[in-house]
């Protein structure tokens, strides 16, 4: 039953990468007929698209009622992003971060999950009642209030994109345009299958977790989150590999922004989010991985292979704390 239940995740995983590929095929090609700028397209439909496994996964558990893995893939997802997607690139080569991302996204990233935890926590945080708390019990919850508010955010994200990057042009590179028709096809393809891998991997995910007796929390935060961020991984590698470094952190730290703002958002806003001890510990460390990411960035301007291997390292060691405790 167990290799079963592993086999189902995997093509789950399969789904999710081939339908996201598809999604953002579909819709940039689709933008290119309209002619709408590459930046733009870049800044928000490819973003979108290599998150919308993580959309799919965390609306898909929140429909469940599975809220530890709504959660916990957002946050686990976003660890993997900042330390493994990075991380990678930098050991592959060098990665240079542009002043735009060292500004105004990585600043972003960091205070929205602060502001998420400090919105879903500050009673029990500040009157100190979490050290009384297990770490199964609630130590909050994200209502459909906050998410709300997490989505107007996100909104309002896009649209000072859109602004920014309209009164800065970049020269458009000509591309062969595919039909209309075919654009769509691949959209609405891409969106099916992206949906019905979310529910294959949140359905088989649950399974593993009944079977090796782990908490949903816990396989969120390594399993689903590790693969739900393949296509920011593999858009990342690809990047370094045609040497378009400077890609590789703003489609992690722009990832990052989406997972947090609109996924959170949408699964909140559809059934509210329990959060606990363990959530916020995981938050926690997502803050001081972010800042240590930020602040690598700033010594030179890019992450080099030093710091890219340590990023590796200190992802291990949070996975290693997440299944000791």
């Amino acid at each position: 039953m167990f290799l079963l239940n592993l086999g189902i995740l995997i093509i789950g995983f399969v789904i999710l990468v081939k339908g996201a590929d598809l999604f953002v095929d579909g819709s940039s090609n689709l933008a290119k007929n309209f002619r709408v700028p590459s930046l733009i397209i870049g800044l928000t439909i490819v973003a979108l698209g290599t998150s919308a496994p993580e959309l799919a996964v965390s609306t898909s558990a929140a429909l469940q009622g599975s809220n530890e893995i709504a959660l916990s893939n957002v946050v686990g997802s976003n660890i993997f992003n900042l330390l493994c997607v990075l991380g990678i690139c930098a050991i592959y080569h060098p990665v240079p971060v542009e002043k735009g991302v060292l500004k105004r996204d990585f600043p972003v990233s960091i205070v929205t999950t602060l502001l998420v935890l400090v919105l879903t926590c500050a009673s029990t945080i500040f009157s100190g009642r979490w050290r009384l708390l297990e770490m199964e019990d609630e130590a909050g919850t994200i209502n459909r209030k906050i998410g709300m508010i997490l989505v107007i955010l996100f909104v309002g994200y896009i649209v000072y994109l859109i602004m920014d990057a309209k009164h800065h042009p970049e020269q458009e590179n000509e591309l062969e345009k595919q039909p209309v028709w075919k654009c769509v096809l691949l959209i609405v393809i891409g969106l099916i299958l992206i949906v019905s891998g979310g529910q294959t991997v949140v359905y088989s995910a649950k399974a593993i977790a009944r079977t090796l007796g782990m908490t949903e929390t816990l396989i969120g935060l390594t399993i689903v989150a590790v693969g739900t961020s393949l296509p920011e991984l593999v858009t990342s590698i690809v990047a370094a590999r045609k040497g378009e470094n400077s890609l590789a952190v703003g489609n992690a730290i722009g990832s990052n922004i989406f997972n947090l703002l609109l996924i959170l958002g949408v699964s909140s806003m559809i059934q509210p989010v329990s959060v606990n001890l363990a959530s916020v510990y995981d938050m926690g460390i997502l803050i001081i991985v972010s800042i240590v990411a930020y602040l690598f960035s700033l010594t030179s301007n890019k992450i080099n292979r030093f710091e890219g291997i340590a990023m590796i390292l200190i992802y291990v060691a949070d996975v290693f704390f997440a299944i000791i405790r």
